[in-house]
């Protein structure tokens, strides 16, 4: 992929629209058979290859409104964006009921996705997942193999500024109904993230084994450990006017990590499945 990032240099330098659009089209393709991703695990770390971020918002710039008739329900988008068809070659269970995967995002076979779901540009959804109903999906978020997202839960997407780390949500990793996982929060291996909580860059988590909170810092995203189980919690503000009205504030909380209990639970749901 160096030559294409070298490519993309030469054409940010000349600003040319027309080579623009067709390094666009090349890195959309790669992006949907999933031999490119908008972030990588290097060496233990994730790292962001900004440059592809910056192709995707290409294919916004020079990309022309454009009609995809479906009667009654038509839509509007740029001829750059068309939803994809999946097909019969690929084993990914799409049920019917108003879901899309749109151009230049990567769902791996034994995916099931539930209506109605939306999978946005860039995301990166590894195998044997489950994406239920109302979930999304969104850009350049990078999910694991074997993760469980349960209805109606937001992986926020993260396309700009293109040097932001996108979620990311690594294998086998449970996340309950109505949860919110936002702003390059990275969820490790097989963590649990019980029903409701939500997750960004400005809520620190308690962790109730360690009597220790983890927060984002300068250098590292708010990042959920391994095995973690997280459920939605609070604090009591410690000054001001909120502490002599007893006003908490919202916090999540680690109540343990994976064991043989939260195990069944886990092999339930795929049973449901």
């Amino acid at each position: 992929m160096l030559n294409l990032e070298a490519e993309f240099t030469q054409i940010s330098l000349s600003n040319d629209s027309k080579k623009a659009l067709l390094l666009f089209y090349r890195v959309r393709e790669l992006l949907e058979s999933g031999e490119l991703r908008v972030a990588e695990r290097r060496d233990g770390n994730w790292q962001v290859n900004s440059w592809v971020k910056q192709v995707i918002l290409w294919g916004f710039k020079y990309g022309e409104i454009s009609e995809y008739p479906s009667r009654p329900f038509s839509f509007y988008d740029k001829d750059s964006y068309p939803a994809q068809n999946l097909g019969l070659k690929r084993d990914i269970r799409l049920v019917p009921g108003g879901s899309s995967v749109r151009s230049g995002a990567y769902v791996a076979d034994g995916t099931v996705i539930m209506p109605p779901s939306y999978i946005n540009v860039g995301a990166y959804i590894d195998c044997g997942c489950m994406i239920d109903s109302h979930a999304l999906v969104g850009s350049c978020a990078q999910i694991g193999k074997g993760v469980h997202i349960s209805a109606a839960s937001q992986i926020g997407g993260v396309l700009e500024p293109v040097n932001a780390m996108p979620v990311i949500i690594e294998d086998n990793v449970f996340i309950g109904g109505n949860c919110g996982v936002y702003e390059g929060t990275i969820i490790k291996d097989r963590a649990v993230i019980g029903t409701g909580v939500i997750l960004n860059s400005s809520t620190p988590i308690f962790d109730s084994t360690t009597g220790e909170f983890i927060r984002k810092s300068e250098s590292h995203p708010l990042t959920v450990p391994q095995g973690a189980v997280v459920v939605a919690g609070s604090r009591p503000i410690s000054k001001g006017y909120g502490r002599e009205l007893s006003i908490h504030l919202y916090c999540p909380v680690i109540i343990k990590y994976r064991d043989n209990k939260t195990e069944s639970a886990i092999e339930l749901e795929d049973l449901l499945r």
